[in-house]
């Protein structure tokens, strides 16, 4: 592979591995995997989920709803609050593929009724402790009022929810412990109200093994993983299917540093702080790795302490530092796969394949 600037490396089998274990559990659980596609981007790993015969996806935005729609995707749900800016185009979207959007106001719910032409499922966000938007679970009074405005033009699906704050938890008792608050209050609102519940997380659909309670999985970091998905326990270091690969620039031995082509602009700056080997706190934007010729060494080499935009700066040991040359290509597992996987035009296969994903207007 010839390599000069960071670029994001897809190790597709890891990524077919990753899918077919989501996929035996949510089979396991009797829940249809509707995977979401804000991680990826990209039509072409779109191509590895319908061989594994997945028909349904979940996005982010409209724009990207429309991307996959045009490449063979026709049911969709948009993961995101309706906005009432987007109507035009989500009515003309809607007449030609089966689509969901998310309700989280009596407003949104109103303005959506008036405006959107064409049959469009609905499904009511839960707030199911994130404290990002969504409904309280509690307030049965509004969920009520949202499903008795449900017609024939505008078709209530269920609730849908996802447990972002999972993503804070560093043990599997934590992840569990936000789980079970979540699959009581979904569980109450079902047998109440009726409907589907849509649930997903990748730290909950990764280390919870029943998840019966729900009717779709929604999990989107799984296809690739990261680093945060590794601390909290969701993955194994090896179950990480992407890697950075960035050029040394400088080495500062008397630092015990190296300077990467690899900033903020490549990676994030998404970081999560780490005891080192002293027991004191580091910061992490992600971890150094050797590259090899059809992918990476899963043993980590070194630290990413620093980001500006375009430089990394990566704390090594004595003893390794002495076998990084500049002009070497090193590899970064990062921190946040998604982030990383958005900043990028495309991405680069083990194998050398160029991989296409959606770029933004």
């Amino acid at each position: 592979m010839e390599i000069s600037t960071p670029t994001l490396l897809v190790d597709k089998e890891k990524c077919l591995q990753n899918i077919e274990k989501m996929l035996r559990k949510a089979h396991r659980s009797g829940a249809e995997l509707r995977p979401h596609y804000k991680t990826h981007f990209s039509a072409e790993i779109g191509k590895w989920f319908k061989s594994k015969g997945i028909t349904k996806c979940t996005v982010s935005s409209v724009s990207m709803a429309k991307y996959f729609a045009k490449n063979g995707w026709d049911d969709i749900t948009i993961a995101f609050p309706y906005n009432p800016l987007e109507a035009s185009e989500l009515s003309e979207l809607a007449s030609k593929i089966n689509l969901n959007i998310l309700i989280v106001s009596e407003e949104s719910l109103e303005h959506a009724l008036k405006n959107i032409k064409s049959s469009v499922g609905f499904f009511i966000k839960i707030d199911v402790g994130t404290r990002r938007t969504g409904i309280d679970p509690r307030n049965e009074r509004l969920i009520e009022k949202l499903i008795s405005k449900a017609d024939k033009k505008m078709l209530y699906r269920g609730f849908l929810a996802h447990a972002g704050h999972t993503y804070g938890c560093r043990d599997v008792e934590s992840v569990k412990w936000i789980f079970d608050g979540a699959v009581k209050a979904l569980t109450q609102l079902k047998e109440k109200f009726g409907g589907i519940i849509s649930y997903g997380d990748t730290p909950s659909c990764s280390l919870m093994e029943d998840l019966s309670f729900c009717d779709e999985m929604r999990p989107g970091n799984f296809i690739f993983y990261d680093w945060m998905q590794h601390n909290i326990g969701s993955c194994s270091i090896e179950e990480i299917a992407v890697c950075l690969a960035c050029p040394v620039v400088a080495v500062h031995e008397e630092r015990d540093e190296i300077i990467i082509y690899g900033g903020g602009v490549h990676l994030s700056k998404e970081m999560i702080v780490e005891k080192n080997l002293m027991g004191k706190d580091q910061n992490c934007f992600g971890k150094m790795v050797v590259l090899e010729k059809l992918g990476w060494q899963t043993k980590v080499k070194g630290n990413v302490v620093r980001l500006s935009q375009e430089h990394g700066v990566i704390k090594l040991s004595p003893e390794e530092i002495v076998r990084v040359k500049v002009g070497d290509l090193i590899g970064v597992i990062p921190v946040h796969s998604c982030l990383t996987a958005d900043l990028q035009g495309h991405y680069l296969s083990t194998k050398g394949d160029r991989i296409e994903k959606m770029t933004k207007h």
